[in-house]
């Protein structure tokens, strides 16, 4: 059988290697050093907003660390997109608060404007205020942020972006990450960029970033000898991870154009598949990296459903996912309030992540057009 084809395999760009080998010649093995302080400028640079970048371990702590420096503490309530992967549910509960699931609009499938007015009147009513947003890009569509940030600064509630998936993606030509309070940003050996593992915290002063990097230090106070008046965590990026980001940065315009053509790649291989959509833009104000492509099948139109047609290209050793399972479905967040129709639900029974990574090669890209062909050619 030919080699598996997956569904988004790290890409690296060749130029990592000297920024290691700097790393370990100069002894820089720590979790500081130039590669974490050039990487965090890379970063800044790169967004173009005026914001300040936390190079940490993983997306999830950015993420952990956001909802802390908004206050979010026991008892609290978070509101938090429901279609999303669970790191970016999950920090609420590190924080002993409670999530808030809204539903997905159909044109980005991400956070619904009309739920989320819904949910905060009925918390207020409830005697319940929210104390952040968590908005995410999904797939690296940018979510509706006009519109969100607006019912945001008319109840006085801070925004946190999830980018993880969406570094390269902009709405209304603005970088994703830049709009909230802060952005989060996520390294995964999946994502368009890697740093094997790692994330960033976006922040809109030197003051925020500072305290994301103290807390992420393990909360050492200015003292001699070791002292600690709040508690830390071990959140910062080694100065190894960041030279692959930085060589990783060279390369990341090329990877977003790589990966928005494998979306055209599936518009133009399904064109002819009814009850077959493939998730594009729905105008020119969202500029989507489509770090994942992804379709959404109606399996009376096309006589297939989603899961027959991942299974059948697990026959031809072709890697596919399902869209992400909503949180409020999840049995850890059994009992939540959710917000919204049934939009969510739906992209998830009927949803498929395809491969889409950087690196598939022609010969990759025939193999899946001749499975596609086969399947629905039966």
């Amino acid at each position: 059988m030919s080699d598996k084809i997956w569904l988004s395999s790290p890409h690296m760009g060749g130029r990592e290697l000297n920024y290691i080998h700097e790393a370990f010649d100069a002894n820089w093995v720590a979790p500081l050093g130039p590669n974490v302080n050039g990487f965090e400028e890379d970063i800044e640079q790169f967004l173009n907003a005026d914001v300040k970048v936390a190079a940490l371990s993983a997306g999830t702590a950015a993420l952990h660390l956001a909802l802390i420096e908004c206050g979010v503490g026991y008892g609290d309530e978070v509101i938090c997109q429901t279609m999303t992967f669970s790191a970016s549910a999950n920090p609420i509960a590190y924080q002993g608060a409670i999530p808030v699931f809204i539903d997905s609009e159909r044109e980005t499938w991400n956070m619904c404007p009309v739920a989320l007015r819904e949910a905060i009147s009925d918390r207020i009513a409830k005697g319940k205020k929210p104390k952040a947003i968590i908005v995410v890009h999904l797939y690296g569509m940018p979510a509706k942020m006009d519109e969100i940030l607006a019912i945001a600064n008319e109840f006085d509630i801070p925004v946190i972006e999830d980018a993880a998936e969406a570094l390269g993606s902009t709405y209304k030509g603005k970088a994703c990450g830049t709009f909230g309070r802060f952005g989060v940003l996520s390294f995964n050996g999946n994502k368009i960029i890697t740093t094997s593992g790692g994330g960033a915290l976006v922040c809109h002063s030197q003051k925020d970033k500072d305290k994301a990097v103290f807390l992420s230090t393990q909360a050492r106070d200015d003292a001699p000898h070791y002292q600690h008046s709040h508690i830390g965590y071990n959140y910062r990026m080694s100065n190894i991870c960041a030279g692959i980001g930085r060589g990783q940065m060279e390369v990341l315009a090329a990877r977003v154009e790589a990966r928005r053509a494998m979306t055209n790649f599936y518009v133009e291989l399904f064109a002819n598949c009814r009850g077959v959509t493939v998730f594009v833009s729905p105008t020119a104000d969202f500029y989507s990296n489509h770090w994942l492509a992804a379709i959404t099948i109606e399996p009376a139109e096309a006589g297939i459903t989603r899961e027959e047609l991942r299974l059948a290209l697990l026959e031809f050793n072709i890697e596919s996912r399902p869209l992400w399972k909503p949180m409020h479905l999840q049995p850890v967040f059994a009992g939540t309030a959710y917000y919204g129709g049934g939009v969510a639900e739906e992209l998830f029974e009927n949803g498929l992540c395809l491969p889409s990574g950087s690196n598939l090669t022609d010969l990759e890209r025939e193999r899946i057009k001749v499975a596609i062909d086969q399947v629905f050619a039966k």
